[in-house]
This record gives structure tokens, sequence and C-alpha cells, in this order.
């Protein structure tokens, strides 16, 4: 496969088949991850799941796999809520092209959450004792900036403006690895929000990508 519009067509009726095979409560998704983050959704059944529509954007854990922070992205089976407090059970694959690289995604989103009152024989099936992934589903990218930049700070517990050099430099390498600057303009939104100029934002950027490599350089050696 090259990329998914070539194979919308038969991506689509997968699509539709899936939903139609477990109904009304099950939202299927064919994301073209080639397309700008913030309109990735090209395919979706059952959207009332999420309130999402096409020409929606991706999810934060498509922005960490094409970051390359996650190196294998298929997950299966995994408990997420919505924003209006929906528990679902989700999976998603990733799509490839002949090169290896990602270029789209799959996702199912099954809605369990009449199923939470139901005997503890069901609950297995079901899944509700695997923990819940922070997945957050947006209509636009928009939200996932104001997630990843409400989650960076949780891990310094200051305000911006008492922030240090070192602090904010930890926010930036949280949001980076998070995807965060693949996002069109979203260096404008990260300066706003720590008061610093676009040159300072690079260079705390640098210095937190060396970071990285530096622990991980560290943990091979160990």
């Amino acid at each position: 496969m090259e990329n998914v519009s070539a194979e919308w067509d038969n991506l689509n009726r997968i699509i539709q088949m899936i939903a139609g095979q477990f109904g009304s409560k099950c939202e299927v998704v064919l994301h073209d991850l080639t397309l700008d983050y913030d309109h990735t959704i090209v395919s979706i059944q059952n959207s009332h799941i999420t309130g999402r529509n096409i020409g929606d954007s991706g999810s934060n854990l498509g922005l960490e796999v094409l970051r390359g922070t996650v190196k294998d992205g298929d997950s299966y089976g995994y408990i997420t809520k919505t924003k209006s407090g929906s528990l679902l059970r989700s999976s998603t694959v990733f799509l490839k092209n002949n090169e290896g690289s990602v270029i789209g995604s799959i996702c199912v989103n099954f809605d369990i959450t009449e199923f939470q009152q139901m005997e503890q024989s069901i609950k297995g099936f079901i899944g509700l004792d695997e923990p819940i992934v922070d997945e957050i589903f947006a209509n636009d990218v928009g939200e996932l900036l104001d997630y990843f930049i409400a989650e960076s700070q949780k891990i310094v517990n200051k305000q911006p403006k008492d922030m240090t050099r070192e602090d904010k430099i930890r926010i930036i390498e949280f949001i980076d690895k998070k995807g965060a600057f693949l996002i069109m303009k979203a260096g404008d939104k990260i300066c706003e929000y720590l008061n610093i100029s676009k040159f300072t934002l690079y260079n705390y950027l640098d210095i937190a990508k060396k970071n990285c490599q530096n622990s991980a350089d560290a943990s091979k050696s160990e």
C-alpha cells in the first residue's frame, strides 16, 4: 500500500463492514496520517460514540507513533473514556506503506458503558480489569495541545511565571515526546504558554533532545 487515498474504497468498505457487524455501539475510524494532523479522519462510522466527524483530528496516541516515541503503536482491547464519560474498549492498527512508514490507522471504539453493571462473568470478557489508557478523542488539534500543556504542568506543579529554565526544558521535553511539535503552529502556543521567544523554544528543544539521548545512551551502557 502506497497511500490511504489510493486504497480508500477498499478501506472504507472494511470500516463499514466492522461497524455493520458490531452495531451502533461500535465506532470505526479510518485516519490518513499523511494529511495535516488537524484533519486526519477520512471515514467514520457511528461517530456519535466520540462525537467526531470526517475532517476532524487524530488522537494523542497517533501523534506519539508519528513522533517515534512509540515504536509499535498497534494495540488491542485497551480501555479509554470519552469526554462525556462513556467507557470504551478500543483497538488501533497502524497502516504502513511499502517502505514501512506509517501512513494511516484504523481504530475501533466499542461503547461498553452499559456492561459495567453486568455480572462478573461478563466483566472478564469486556476487560474492565484493564487499566484505562489516556486517549483524547479531540475534534481538533487545539484540544490536544491544551491537554498536553495541562499534563506537562503536572510535572513541575508550577505556574509558568514561577518556572525555572530547567522547569521549562522539562515541559518542552514532555511535550516533544508526545509529538506535539508535529502539529502546525504548536510552537506558537507553547511559546505563549511559557512566555518565551521562538529562539528560546528551539534552544530549549535542542537541550531537551540531547538530555533524552544522553539518558538513552546511559541506559544502554548499564
